[in-house]
């Protein structure tokens, strides 16, 4: 047994990766009209950062494996920080989206390499409990992160977003070079053949695709309204920029509460129907969200309560498809669990792109509903697949 790492600061360096993409998105508008961009310019500045976090989960696993935790996890916060600063003086928005980029495959060192610490220092039971905390402090960020953006936003500009990531960012990398033991083996180098036999497996299953697939359309489709919620509420519904961190919060509780009845419910049904029906309740909200656009009756309360419908089907689904696409080959579960992320972002960040091509409640609409048929057509060919 090695000695732990303090786990306030694994949810901490694990929450820094995905603040950065929740705080900006009600910073959205503003930061278009400076800059001069489009609105699907400013989307893409999302869409970029979703692909980074995916790209992420495939590098820094075997990197950190083979040239230890510490190293790896510093120059990712090294990146993460430089890029914070780099993006506060950003000149225009193309500048802005590499700098996106780049803050992302920083950022997602602290999502990949803070789940493996708690793995190298604990026994079985003992990780599963720290995972477990872990997750429960990570998850306050997304509630809290609009609340946030939308507040520095309205009082010093959307720039000093940034400036409190790269701060964020030397604060991580000093608590790390202090606090953070390297926790690696020396016994599991990487191994560059085997990682690529593990893939080539995972992306041969047809069910292990179908989990995949259906499980990214089922759960990150749901960036596409985050990305878009600012224009949809400030711009077509004309409410105060401050209040879309608000009606995002209510999103993160629908979450927040399917993710407590899939605990419920994953002892007492099989999985894959919970999968199925979750994913069911999320169509049907994303159909009633397409409809009231169609109509005409757009409004905060008609915008709300559909999509909470859906962070709730979003909250259940997730652990489904989870669990049922790690479970597909038992002998590479380290494998499918990246890339399972990697789909997962991947998905998440197409949405998110389509989201930005026409009218952003009708082009939401459609990108979720199409992204709850793709899922349940998924789930249907992976379950009858051995």
């Amino acid at each position: 047994m090695k000695r732990q790492a303090p786990l306030w600061l694994l949810a901490l360096i694990t929450f820094s990766g995905t603040l950065a993409m929740h705080i900006f998105v009600p910073a959205l508008p503003q930061a278009a009209r400076e800059l001069g961009a489009s609105i699907g310019a400013m989307q893409m500045t999302m869409s970029v950062y979703i692909f980074g976090l995916a790209v992420g989960q495939l590098v820094y696993g075997p990197l950190s494996d083979r040239f230890g935790r510490c190293p790896m996890l510093t120059v990712g916060l090294v990146i993460y920080t430089v890029t914070g600063l780099w993006a506060a003086f950003a000149p225009d928005v193309d500048t802005l989206i590499v700098v996106r980029l780049l803050q992302a495959l920083g950022g997602c060192a602290g999502l990949v390499i803070g789940r493996a610490i708690v793995r190298d220092t604990a026994l079985p039971t003992e990780a599963a409990r720290r995972m477990a905390l872990m997750n429960l402090m990570v998850a306050v960020g997304p509630g809290l992160a609009p609340l946030l953006g939308g507040a520095l936003t309205s009082a010093f500009g959307w720039r000093s977003i940034f400036f409190l990531l790269a701060g964020l960012g030397v604060v991580n990398l000093a608590c790390t070079w202090k606090l953070l033991p390297e926790t690696r083996s020396d016994a599991t180098p990487m191994r560059l053949g085997a990682l690529a036999h593990n893939y080539r497996l995972l992306i041969t299953s047809p069910a292990f695709i179908g989990y995949a697939i259906g499980g990214g359309c089922a759960t990150t489709s749901m960036y596409a309204f985050i990305s878009a919620s600012p224009f949809i509420f400030v711009q077509e519904l004309h409410r105060p920029a401050f209040e879309v961190g608000i009606y995002l919060a209510i999103l993160i509780v629908g979450i927040w509460v399917g993710s407590a009845i899939a605990a419920r419910l994953i002892p007492l049904f099989p999985i894959e129907r919970l999968a199925v029906l979750a994913n069911l309740a999320s169509v049907v909200a994303a159909l009633v969200f397409l409809v009231v656009v169609l109509s005409g009756h757009l409004s905060v309360p008609l915008a709300v309560a559909p999509m909470f419908l859906y962070a709730v089907g979003v909250g259940i689904a997730s652990p489904s498809a989870l669990t049922l696409a790690i479970s597909v080959n038992p002998n590479v579960i380290g494998s499918a669990s990246g890339l399972y992320g990697f789909a997962q972002m991947g998905v998440g960040a197409l949405c998110t792109a389509l989201a930005a091509l026409g009218d952003p409640a009708l082009t939401v609409a459609l990108v979720l509903t199409a992204a709850g048929v793709i899922a349940q057509s998924c789930f249907w060919i992976a379950s009858r697949r051995p």
